[in-house]
């Protein structure tokens, strides 16, 4: 499996846009008007390398104008999925067999052409999963960086290091593919993540099926375009949109699928890995569940700390993309003694805020992802309200799209279902504590275990708060998202998953086997 790829440079994360400069203001621009003149286009399924229509469909809506269909797509059907599976099965030993130096290859074209197209991704987030023009430069970015710093991972793993030497024999391990994935990406990083999960399947040999969310399909479908570009066979993916009930348990099930790579909500990661865990008729493996489910995520605000610093960092956490991902900060655990404080200024901040359609450079939030989700958020709001004390929010805001004001919930105890359960959405539970010490065990009180922050001045706090905040991403004196490839591998603990930390030096050997190789010499 040795590399024949030249060494590449060392990697660096990829700089994102500042729209606030006139020539990427008008790209930006252009690249939504580009992408609203494709609206309502329909796109195909790829299986074994052909393009394939069926009689149900599946239209992806604009989030800030749901009376605009952005794509109409295929759903599948469980002979489709069965056929998919089976079609990447078929060709798995043929792409397995190919040199990780010309994967490697791939993937850079692939890097390459994502950042061409930078400002045509950042329009299709907008319009289909809408994001404002920051966040959807974040994601796109964030996707560039998976397939370059992957690229870079399969080349390292390509040449392990030498292992131990028994006299008389020569010893070696080397890493082989695993077999045929399942992909399947969320629709809050409909781009990065479908690229994170894919990109790294691809590039260590396996062949995948993508079954992507039915929120965001046509970015899904673009980003497939742009892997044929790139010059990925046409058979070592599958690209499948359809419902997860009717497709999702036959391609989690399907004894020749080898792994699944999984990012949503917890109760659909669990029903996965229960699935996965159980072999089928004709199975020769236990599978593999890489999962990241979720998180109920706090910040806490010390005694001490810089509250200026700690209302920004828990507002940008709390209503960036809407309170829509993972990461976000849905608890903010105070200190007694800068509770109220804290308080009237994050509520002049949240107030502050702007909240309209994504595509304007002036709105701080957009839409949440759907009709459906924001009935959702608003029940929990009306629950909050009657668990604690409402600060702000509490509402729709104006417009035709999904629109949420953020909102505050103070006074918020432990047991609370705001305290407890994952909203996803702009609702904030702010919960007094006694002291630091207090405000650990309020912040270890969930059975999620993703990303947490502590905004404080006492070198001891940040010091407890490196041993005992039981989360996989911890952040100290700033936000608790933002995670940056190659610098935070991401993933959590407990019910947010297997803690399988994408963008780090070990997540590609989840895709990966090892084989242990020992010749006796003369």
């Amino acid at each position: 499996m040795a590399s024949q790829t030249q060494s590449l440079p060392e990697f660096r994360n990829e700089p994102m846009a500042d729209f606030s400069v006139p020539v990427n203001r008008r790209a930006m621009e252009d690249a939504l008007q580009h992408v609203r003149a494709q609206f309502g286009h329909e796109y195909d399924l790829l299986v074994g390398g052909q393009r394939i229509k069926t009689a149900d469909k599946l239209k992806s809506v604009n989030p800030s104008h749901p009376s605009e269909v952005v794509g109409i797509h295929q759903k599948a059907t469980p002979d489709l999925a069965a056929r998919a599976v089976e079609s990447a099965y078929d060709y798995f030993a043929q792409w397995g067999s190919t040199s990780p130096a010309d994967r490697v290859r791939k993937v850079l074209t692939a890097g390459r052409l994502l950042r061409e197209h930078k400002f045509e991704f950042d329009a299709w987030l907008v319009h289909e999963a809408g994001k404002t023009w920051p966040e959807a430069e974040a994601d796109v970015s964030e996707a560039i960086d998976f397939c370059e710093y992957y690229a870079r991972e399969m080349q390292r793993l390509s040449s392990p290091p030498p292992v131990f030497q028994l006299p008389g024999e020569k010893d070696e391990m080397r890493y082989f593919p695993l077999g045929v994935g399942v992909v399947i990406p969320p629709w809050n990083f409909p781009l990065a993540i479908l690229v994170g999960m894919t990109i790294a399947s691809l590039v260590t040999g396996n062949t995948v099926v993508i079954k992507p969310s039915s929120e965001t399909p046509t970015v899904a479908a673009k980003f497939a375009e742009l892997l044929l570009e790139a010059g990925f066979p046409d058979r070592s993916f599958c690209f499948l949109p359809g419902s997860g009930s009717a497709i999702g348990d036959l391609l989690v099930q399907h004894p020749k699928t080898r792994f699944i790579a999984f990012t949503g909500s917890r109760d659909v990661g669990l029903r996965i890995n229960e699935l996965a865990a159980k072999p089928q008729k004709g199975q020769r493996w236990i599978k593999r569940v890489i999962a990241e489910m979720g998180g109920k995520d706090a910040i806490i605000v010390d005694g001490d700390a810089d509250l200026e610093k700690a209302v920004d960092g828990v507002a940008a956490s709390a209503f960036g993309y809407q309170g829509q991902k993972c990461s976000a900060c849905s608890r903010a655990i105070v200190d007694e003694r800068v509770y109220d404080e804290f308080i009237d200024r994050l509520k002049k901040k949240a107030e502050a805020l702007t909240v309209g359609p994504a595509e304007d450079p002036g709105n701080f939030m957009g839409p949440v992802i759907s009709e459906g989700a924001r009935r959702t958020i608003l029940q929990y709001i009306d629950v909050g309200s009657k668990e604690g004390k409402p600060v702000t929010g509490g509402g729709p805001a104006p417009g035709d799209g999904y629109f949420i004001k953020p909102t505050i919930i103070a006074d918020v105890k432990s047991g609370a279902r705001i305290f407890q359960e994952e909203i996803f959405g702009p609702v904030l539970a702010v919960t007094k504590a006694k002291n630091f010490e207090h405000a650990l065990q309020l912040a270890n009180d969930s059975e999620y275990g993703l990303t947490g922050a502590v905004f404080s001045n006492t070198a001891e706090h940040l010091r407890q708060a490196r041993e005992r905040f039981f989360v996989g991403n911890l952040y100290l004196n700033r936000k608790c998202t933002g995670a940056m490839v190659g610098v935070h591998p991401f993933g959590g603990f407990n019910m947010s998953g297997t803690d399988s930390k994408g963008g780090g030096p070990d997540y590609l050997l989840l895709f990966l086997q090892a084989k242990s190789i020992a010749e006796r010499v003369v």
